[in-house]
Protein backbone atom coordinates (compact mmCIF):
# COMPACT_ATOMS: atom_id res chain seq x y z
CA UNK A 1 0.00 0.00 0.00
CA UNK A 2 1.14 3.46 -0.78
CA UNK A 3 1.91 6.21 1.07
CA UNK A 4 0.40 9.42 0.49
CA UNK A 5 2.60 12.15 0.95
CA UNK A 6 1.18 15.84 2.24
CA UNK A 7 0.12 18.05 -0.26
CA UNK A 8 2.41 21.67 0.24
CA UNK A 9 0.42 22.91 -2.29
CA UNK A 10 -2.85 22.90 -0.72
CA UNK A 11 -1.08 24.61 2.51
CA UNK A 12 0.35 27.31 0.64
CA UNK A 13 -2.93 27.66 -1.38
CA UNK A 14 -4.66 28.09 2.16
CA UNK A 15 -2.30 30.48 3.48
CA UNK A 16 -1.90 33.06 0.92
CA UNK A 17 -5.86 34.74 1.58
CA UNK A 18 -3.91 35.08 4.46
CA UNK A 19 -1.01 36.77 3.42
CA UNK A 20 -2.53 38.28 1.13
CA UNK A 21 -5.24 39.68 3.75
CA UNK A 22 -2.15 41.28 5.50
CA UNK A 23 -0.48 42.45 2.43
CA UNK A 24 -4.25 44.57 2.28
CA UNK A 25 -4.34 45.81 5.46
CA UNK A 26 -0.59 47.43 4.80
CA UNK A 27 -1.28 49.06 1.54
CA UNK A 28 -4.09 50.56 3.62
CA UNK A 29 -1.96 51.78 6.45
CA UNK A 30 0.57 53.04 4.04
CA UNK A 31 -2.22 55.05 1.75
CA UNK A 32 -3.83 56.40 5.17
CA UNK A 33 -0.24 57.53 6.27
CA UNK A 34 0.64 58.91 3.21
CA UNK A 35 -2.85 61.40 3.40
CA UNK A 36 -6.28 59.27 4.19
CA UNK A 37 -6.90 57.78 1.16
CA UNK A 38 -4.96 59.84 -1.33
CA UNK A 39 -5.83 63.61 -2.92
CA UNK A 40 -8.75 62.69 -4.75
CA UNK A 41 -10.50 61.06 -1.89
CA UNK A 42 -9.16 64.17 0.38
CA UNK A 43 -10.76 66.26 -2.31
CA UNK A 44 -14.15 64.45 -2.09
CA UNK A 45 -14.19 64.63 1.41
CA UNK A 46 -13.61 68.82 2.11
CA UNK A 47 -17.15 69.62 0.74
CA UNK A 48 -18.99 67.61 2.71
CA UNK A 49 -16.71 68.83 5.89
CA UNK A 50 -18.12 72.66 4.84
CA UNK A 51 -21.57 71.11 4.46
CA UNK A 52 -21.76 70.13 7.79
CA UNK A 53 -20.18 73.76 9.02
CA UNK A 54 -22.84 75.36 7.41
CA UNK A 55 -25.39 73.19 8.74
CA UNK A 56 -24.94 73.63 12.15
CA UNK A 57 -24.47 77.44 12.03
CA UNK A 58 -27.88 77.47 9.84
CA UNK A 59 -29.52 75.21 12.61
CA UNK A 60 -28.08 78.21 15.06
CA UNK A 61 -29.43 80.84 13.44
CA UNK A 62 -33.19 79.29 13.68
CA UNK A 63 -32.89 78.49 17.12
CA UNK A 64 -32.21 82.30 17.55
CA UNK A 65 -34.57 84.03 15.52
CA UNK A 66 -37.11 81.43 16.87
CA UNK A 67 -36.13 83.29 20.78
CA UNK A 68 -36.06 86.45 19.25
CA UNK A 69 -39.48 86.24 17.91
CA UNK A 70 -40.71 84.71 21.42
CA UNK A 71 -39.49 87.34 23.60
CA UNK A 72 -41.72 89.98 22.55
CA UNK A 73 -44.86 88.03 23.07
CA UNK A 74 -43.82 86.19 26.07
CA UNK A 75 -42.83 89.72 27.88
CA UNK A 76 -46.44 90.70 26.52
CA UNK A 77 -48.39 87.52 28.60
CA UNK A 78 -45.90 88.47 31.45
CA UNK A 79 -45.56 91.55 32.10
CA UNK A 80 -44.29 90.71 35.80
CA UNK A 81 -41.20 90.07 33.79
CA UNK A 82 -40.73 93.58 32.25
CA UNK A 83 -41.02 94.71 35.57
CA UNK A 84 -38.55 92.37 36.93
CA UNK A 85 -36.15 93.99 34.12
CA UNK A 86 -36.63 97.26 35.62
CA UNK A 87 -36.35 97.44 38.98
CA UNK A 88 -33.20 94.28 38.87
CA UNK A 89 -33.48 94.24 42.22
CA UNK A 90 -30.67 91.77 43.53
CA UNK A 91 -27.43 92.52 43.66
CA UNK A 92 -24.11 92.57 46.18
CA UNK A 93 -24.39 94.20 49.64
CA UNK A 94 -21.56 96.32 50.35
CA UNK A 95 -20.45 97.41 54.03
CA UNK A 96 -19.00 100.62 55.03
CA UNK A 97 -17.87 100.90 58.52
CA UNK A 98 -19.48 103.64 60.61
CA UNK A 99 -21.18 104.00 63.83
CA UNK A 100 -23.64 101.75 65.77
CA UNK A 101 -26.84 100.87 63.17
CA UNK A 102 -29.85 101.94 63.62
CA UNK A 103 -32.91 99.85 62.55
CA UNK A 104 -36.66 100.74 62.07
CA UNK A 105 -39.59 98.36 61.30
CA UNK A 106 -42.53 99.07 59.41
CA UNK A 107 -45.60 97.11 58.53
CA UNK A 108 -44.74 96.80 54.98
CA UNK A 109 -41.40 95.60 56.15
CA UNK A 110 -39.66 98.29 55.38
CA UNK A 111 -35.60 97.77 57.07
CA UNK A 112 -33.80 100.96 56.52
CA UNK A 113 -30.14 100.51 58.44
CA UNK A 114 -29.01 104.29 59.51
CA UNK A 115 -25.67 105.60 60.81
CA UNK A 116 -26.63 107.55 64.41
CA UNK A 117 -27.11 111.70 62.95
CA UNK A 118 -23.66 112.79 64.92
CA UNK A 119 -21.44 110.83 62.86
CA UNK A 120 -20.49 111.97 59.03
CA UNK A 121 -20.25 108.55 57.71
CA UNK A 122 -21.97 106.47 54.82
CA UNK A 123 -23.96 103.44 56.08
CA UNK A 124 -24.54 99.67 55.09
CA UNK A 125 -26.73 99.81 51.41
CA UNK A 126 -27.69 97.66 48.92
CA UNK A 127 -26.32 98.26 45.60
CA UNK A 128 -26.98 96.18 41.93
CA UNK A 129 -23.99 94.81 40.07
CA UNK A 130 -20.66 94.20 40.63
CA UNK A 131 -19.04 97.27 41.03
CA UNK A 132 -19.28 99.27 44.30
CA UNK A 133 -19.68 102.86 42.94
CA UNK A 134 -22.36 103.77 45.15
CA UNK A 135 -19.85 103.19 48.05
CA UNK A 136 -17.19 105.69 46.40
CA UNK A 137 -19.83 108.32 46.04
CA UNK A 138 -21.11 107.74 49.72
CA UNK A 139 -17.54 108.18 50.88
CA UNK A 140 -17.06 111.12 48.59
CA UNK A 141 -20.09 112.57 50.19
CA UNK A 142 -18.76 112.12 54.00
CA UNK A 143 -15.36 113.19 53.06
CA UNK A 144 -16.78 116.79 52.49
CA UNK A 145 -18.96 116.57 56.03
CA UNK A 146 -22.40 115.85 54.95
CA UNK A 147 -24.46 112.82 56.84
CA UNK A 148 -25.68 110.11 54.78
CA UNK A 149 -28.83 108.07 54.84
CA UNK A 150 -29.69 105.44 52.47
CA UNK A 151 -32.26 102.52 52.66
CA UNK A 152 -33.15 99.73 51.21
CA UNK A 153 -36.30 99.97 49.81
CA UNK A 154 -39.26 97.20 49.53
CA UNK A 155 -37.93 93.94 48.00
CA UNK A 156 -34.31 94.82 48.09
CA UNK A 157 -31.73 93.62 50.38
CA UNK A 158 -33.54 92.90 54.15
CA UNK A 159 -36.28 94.84 52.95
CA UNK A 160 -39.52 92.32 52.83
CA UNK A 161 -42.49 93.11 49.56
CA UNK A 162 -42.11 93.24 46.00
CA UNK A 163 -41.11 96.30 44.11
CA UNK A 164 -43.78 98.82 42.67
CA UNK A 165 -43.47 103.06 41.81
CA UNK A 166 -46.00 103.75 44.40
CA UNK A 167 -44.58 101.64 46.79
CA UNK A 168 -41.07 102.89 46.20
CA UNK A 169 -42.33 106.29 46.61
CA UNK A 170 -44.43 105.51 49.73
CA UNK A 171 -41.12 103.77 51.30
CA UNK A 172 -39.12 107.05 50.24
CA UNK A 173 -41.77 109.39 51.98
CA UNK A 174 -41.46 107.37 55.15
CA UNK A 175 -37.86 107.85 55.58
CA UNK A 176 -37.83 111.14 54.52
CA UNK A 177 -40.55 111.96 57.63
CA UNK A 178 -39.20 109.92 59.89
CA UNK A 179 -35.97 111.67 59.43
CA UNK A 180 -36.75 115.03 59.84
CA UNK A 181 -38.85 114.44 62.85
CA UNK A 182 -35.51 112.88 64.14
CA UNK A 183 -33.72 115.95 63.02
CA UNK A 184 -34.98 119.64 64.38
CA UNK A 185 -33.29 122.05 62.18
CA UNK A 186 -30.36 121.79 59.41
CA UNK A 187 -31.03 121.48 55.98
CA UNK A 188 -32.13 117.99 54.22
CA UNK A 189 -31.35 117.44 50.56
CA UNK A 190 -32.70 114.71 48.20
CA UNK A 191 -29.68 112.63 45.99
CA UNK A 192 -31.52 110.17 43.32
CA UNK A 193 -28.95 108.48 41.02
CA UNK A 194 -30.38 106.59 37.36
CA UNK A 195 -33.75 104.72 38.39
CA UNK A 196 -34.11 106.64 41.74
CA UNK A 197 -34.18 109.98 40.00
CA UNK A 198 -37.72 109.24 38.90
CA UNK A 199 -38.73 107.86 42.85
CA UNK A 200 -36.91 111.04 43.87
CA UNK A 201 -38.63 113.78 41.72
CA UNK A 202 -41.92 111.79 42.68
CA UNK A 203 -41.09 112.36 46.26
CA UNK A 204 -40.29 116.08 45.63
CA UNK A 205 -43.44 116.30 44.28
CA UNK A 206 -45.21 114.88 46.80
CA UNK A 207 -43.47 117.13 49.49
CA UNK A 208 -43.84 120.68 47.79
CA UNK A 209 -47.40 119.06 47.00
CA UNK A 210 -47.89 119.04 50.67
CA UNK A 211 -46.07 122.53 51.38
CA UNK A 212 -42.84 120.87 52.83
CA UNK A 213 -40.21 120.91 49.99
CA UNK A 214 -36.75 119.96 50.51
CA UNK A 215 -33.98 122.30 50.49
CA UNK A 216 -32.54 120.72 47.36
CA UNK A 217 -32.73 118.26 44.70
CA UNK A 218 -29.78 116.58 43.38
CA UNK A 219 -30.33 114.43 39.92
CA UNK A 220 -27.68 111.81 38.97
CA UNK A 221 -27.94 110.44 35.55
CA UNK A 222 -31.85 111.37 35.51
CA UNK A 223 -33.87 110.76 32.64
CA UNK A 224 -37.55 112.08 31.31
CA UNK A 225 -39.94 109.19 31.86
CA UNK A 226 -39.79 105.55 31.81
CA UNK A 227 -41.15 105.22 28.79
CA UNK A 228 -38.61 107.65 26.66
CA UNK A 229 -35.39 105.39 28.36
CA UNK A 230 -36.63 102.21 27.85
CA UNK A 231 -36.73 102.97 24.26
CA UNK A 232 -33.38 104.15 24.55
CA UNK A 233 -32.09 101.50 26.42
CA UNK A 234 -28.93 99.26 25.29
CA UNK A 235 -31.26 95.75 26.28
CA UNK A 236 -33.86 97.69 23.67
CA UNK A 237 -31.30 97.83 20.73
CA UNK A 238 -32.29 95.00 18.82
CA UNK A 239 -36.11 95.42 19.57
CA UNK A 240 -36.80 99.42 18.88
CA UNK A 241 -37.07 99.02 15.31
CA UNK A 242 -39.26 95.77 14.96
CA UNK A 243 -42.98 96.63 14.38
CA UNK A 244 -44.80 96.70 17.24
CA UNK A 245 -42.82 97.45 19.82
CA UNK A 246 -44.87 99.96 21.82
CA UNK A 247 -47.50 97.49 21.70
CA UNK A 248 -45.04 94.58 23.05
CA UNK A 249 -42.84 96.64 25.05
CA UNK A 250 -43.75 99.94 26.40
CA UNK A 251 -47.74 99.27 26.88
CA UNK A 252 -46.38 96.25 28.98
CA UNK A 253 -44.93 99.03 31.08
CA UNK A 254 -47.69 100.82 31.46
CA UNK A 255 -49.89 97.85 32.11
CA UNK A 256 -47.22 97.48 35.16
CA UNK A 257 -48.24 100.61 36.56
CA UNK A 258 -44.61 102.40 35.93
CA UNK A 259 -44.43 105.62 34.65
CA UNK A 260 -41.44 107.80 36.99
CA UNK A 261 -42.30 110.82 35.03
CA UNK A 262 -39.70 113.55 36.00
CA UNK A 263 -40.76 115.64 32.75
CA UNK A 264 -44.28 115.97 34.66
CA UNK A 265 -43.04 116.21 38.23
CA UNK A 266 -40.29 119.01 37.76
CA UNK A 267 -43.71 121.14 37.07
CA UNK A 268 -44.94 120.84 40.15
CA UNK A 269 -41.47 120.70 41.58
CA UNK A 270 -40.48 124.62 43.81
CA UNK A 271 -36.76 123.83 45.21
CA UNK A 272 -33.54 124.20 43.51
CA UNK A 273 -32.41 121.47 41.12
CA UNK A 274 -28.69 119.96 40.04
CA UNK A 275 -28.60 117.77 37.69
CA UNK A 276 -25.23 116.07 36.70
CA UNK A 277 -24.64 113.82 33.66
CA UNK A 278 -21.93 112.25 31.70
CA UNK A 279 -21.89 112.35 27.92
CA UNK A 280 -21.10 108.68 27.71
CA UNK A 281 -23.42 107.89 29.52
CA UNK A 282 -25.00 104.65 27.54
CA UNK A 283 -27.49 103.13 29.92
CA UNK A 284 -29.57 106.63 30.36
CA UNK A 285 -28.51 108.59 27.15
CA UNK A 286 -26.95 112.22 27.54
CA UNK A 287 -29.74 113.67 25.72
CA UNK A 288 -32.47 112.79 28.27
CA UNK A 289 -30.59 114.28 30.62
CA UNK A 290 -30.50 117.70 28.77
CA UNK A 291 -33.90 117.44 27.43
CA UNK A 292 -35.21 116.95 31.56
CA UNK A 293 -33.21 120.19 32.15
CA UNK A 294 -34.41 122.06 29.80
CA UNK A 295 -37.83 121.39 31.12
CA UNK A 296 -37.02 122.12 34.52
CA UNK A 297 -35.74 125.69 33.55
CA UNK A 298 -38.79 126.77 31.76
CA UNK A 299 -41.16 125.24 34.51
CA UNK A 300 -43.02 127.85 36.16
CA UNK A 301 -43.13 126.00 39.39
CA UNK A 302 -39.37 126.05 39.18
CA UNK A 303 -39.32 130.20 38.72
CA UNK A 304 -36.91 131.74 41.07
CA UNK A 305 -35.07 128.50 42.10
CA UNK A 306 -31.88 127.69 40.91
CA UNK A 307 -31.60 124.96 38.31
CA UNK A 308 -28.40 123.68 37.00
CA UNK A 309 -26.98 121.07 34.71
CA UNK A 310 -23.34 119.85 34.52
CA UNK A 311 -21.96 118.02 31.66
CA UNK A 312 -19.46 115.51 32.42
CA UNK A 313 -17.10 115.15 28.80
CA UNK A 314 -17.10 111.83 27.51
CA UNK A 315 -13.18 111.73 27.30
CA UNK A 316 -13.44 111.37 31.50
CA UNK A 317 -15.42 108.13 30.70
CA UNK A 318 -17.48 108.41 33.47
CA UNK A 319 -20.26 106.70 31.64
CA UNK A 320 -23.61 105.85 33.60
CA UNK A 321 -22.22 105.39 37.55
CA UNK A 322 -18.56 107.03 38.20
CA UNK A 323 -18.87 110.47 38.10
CA UNK A 324 -17.80 110.20 41.74
CA UNK A 325 -14.10 109.88 40.40
CA UNK A 326 -14.32 113.46 38.85
CA UNK A 327 -11.40 115.41 41.03
CA UNK A 328 -14.08 118.36 40.44
CA UNK A 329 -17.19 117.11 42.48
CA UNK A 330 -16.29 117.96 45.65
CA UNK A 331 -16.07 121.62 44.29
CA UNK A 332 -19.65 121.62 42.29
CA UNK A 333 -21.09 120.35 45.02
CA UNK A 334 -19.54 122.47 48.44
CA UNK A 335 -20.62 125.39 46.07
CA UNK A 336 -24.11 124.44 45.42
CA UNK A 337 -24.47 123.60 49.14
CA UNK A 338 -22.70 127.13 50.21
CA UNK A 339 -24.67 129.18 47.70
CA UNK A 340 -28.09 127.28 48.77
CA UNK A 341 -27.44 128.24 52.40
CA UNK A 342 -26.53 131.74 51.50
CA UNK A 343 -29.41 132.38 49.86
CA UNK A 344 -31.64 130.70 52.15
CA UNK A 345 -29.90 133.17 55.13
CA UNK A 346 -30.10 136.25 53.09
CA UNK A 347 -33.41 138.03 53.86
CA UNK A 348 -34.49 141.72 53.70
CA UNK A 349 -34.71 143.96 56.95
CA UNK A 350 -37.31 145.98 57.19
CA UNK A 351 -37.54 149.58 56.66
CA UNK A 352 -35.67 151.45 59.83
CA UNK A 353 -34.86 154.90 60.37
CA UNK A 354 -31.32 153.72 61.97
CA UNK A 355 -30.86 150.85 59.40
CA UNK A 356 -30.19 150.25 55.83
CA UNK A 357 -33.33 148.95 53.92
CA UNK A 358 -30.79 146.74 51.85
CA UNK A 359 -30.85 142.89 51.96
CA UNK A 360 -28.59 141.84 54.97
CA UNK A 361 -27.01 138.00 54.95
CA UNK A 362 -26.66 137.05 58.41
CA UNK A 363 -23.51 134.41 58.53
CA UNK A 364 -24.06 131.27 60.60
CA UNK A 365 -21.29 131.09 63.82
CA UNK A 366 -20.51 127.51 61.98
CA UNK A 367 -22.12 125.33 58.88
CA UNK A 368 -24.87 123.54 59.49
CA UNK A 369 -24.90 119.80 59.49
CA UNK A 370 -25.90 119.10 56.57
CA UNK A 371 -27.59 115.93 55.49
CA UNK A 372 -27.85 113.84 52.44
CA UNK A 373 -30.43 111.50 52.24
CA UNK A 374 -29.55 108.96 49.26
CA UNK A 375 -32.74 107.60 47.63
CA UNK A 376 -31.73 105.05 44.38
CA UNK A 377 -32.85 102.10 42.63
CA UNK A 378 -30.94 99.24 41.08
CA UNK A 379 -29.32 100.46 37.68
Amino acid sequence: MRKRKPSTTVDHEQESPVEDSEADVRQAGSEGADGLGGPDQQHSMKPFGRMGVMSKMRRMASWLLVVYVCIPFIVKLCPSIQAKLIFLNFGTQFLLRCGEMLRTNRENGLTPRLAPPTQPSSIFMETQGPGDHRVQLYKVLSSLGYHVVTFDYRGWGDSDGSPSEVGMTSDALFMYDWLKARRNKGPLYIWGHSLGTGVATNLVRWLCDRGSPPDALILESPFTNIQEEARCHPFSMVYRHLPGFDWFFLDTISANNIRFASDDNVNHISCPVLILHAEDDAVVPFHLGKKLYNMAASSKSLSGHKVQFVPFSSSLAYKHKFIYRSPQLPRILSEWFVKRREHKECRPQRRSTKTSSSPRCTASPSPPSLVSVQFWASD
